[in-house]
């Protein structure tokens, strides 16, 4: 119900502004007063383009070569983890069958052979489970570390990006979540993934262990 009301309210607030711009420019006056435009010719024509944009978030990170040299760093953490975790499961798998052979074969000595055994196993799958979990929180980690470096770099760089273009909001957009329908002309999807990729260039983890950084415009 909360996410529902900050939706409703996110849409509330955006369609105000709209509404807010379009009379700060039908409410000005020639020179006899009399009114410069008309609200109802102003939301129907086509060739006024209000100060908005959206960039669609989907489309940004499968194009944005930093994006992809990010995520072709998580596959080669992934990647070395599952092999670990891989090389882990063999070892405990040999282990169990060849318990499992000696108890068929009696071929421990004693109860105490047995049980120091059994406890070795218990305890390879244990180290198992451990390390399971710590590569998982440890990937998981990593990711929202390497999604907060992205995010932050495209929000850097749309600041510059902004300078010449003027625009007073840039929305995201995930699918539908949060534009349902935008004219065409507000996408700058495309514009702003040429001026990402112009700034960091090629995508470099295919030949490298870790993407570059990219270069942004110090703050004053």
């Amino acid at each position: 119900m909360k996410n529902n009301n900050t939706y409703i309210i996110s849409g509330v607030l955006a369609i105000a502004i709209l509404i807010l711009y379009i009379l700060y420019f039908t409410s000005s006056t020639g020179k006899n007063g009399a009114k410069t435009g008309d609200l109802n010719a102003m939301m129907n024509d086509s060739s006024i383009t209000l100060p908005i944009a959206y960039v669609n978030v989907d489309s940004l990170l499968m194009n944005y070569n930093f994006a992809k040299d990010l995520n072709e760093a998580l596959m080669r953490t992934e990647e070395s983890s599952r092999a670990s975790l891989n090389q882990k499961e063999r070892q405990f798998n040999a282990a169990a069958q060849e318990f499992q052979r000696k108890v068929q074969n009696n071929a421990f000595l004693s109860q105490e052979r047995y049980d120091q055994e059994q406890q070795r196993l218990m305890k390879m799958q244990q180290e198992y489970q451990q390390m399971a979990e710590r590569l998982a929180q440890e990937f998981a980690l990593e990711q929202q570390k390497l999604n907060i470096e992205l995010s932050d770099t495209v929000k850097v760089s749309l600041v510059e990006y902004n300078k010449d273009k003027g625009y007073q909001i840039i929305y995201s957009n995930t699918g539908s979540d949060n534009i349902l329908f935008a004219d065409k002309k507000y996408d700058i999807t495309q514009e702003v993934t040429d001026f990402l990729n112009k700034k960091y260039g090629p995508a470099t983890s295919a030949s490298t262990n870790t993407p570059k950084t990219p270069a942004t415009t110090e703050k004053k």
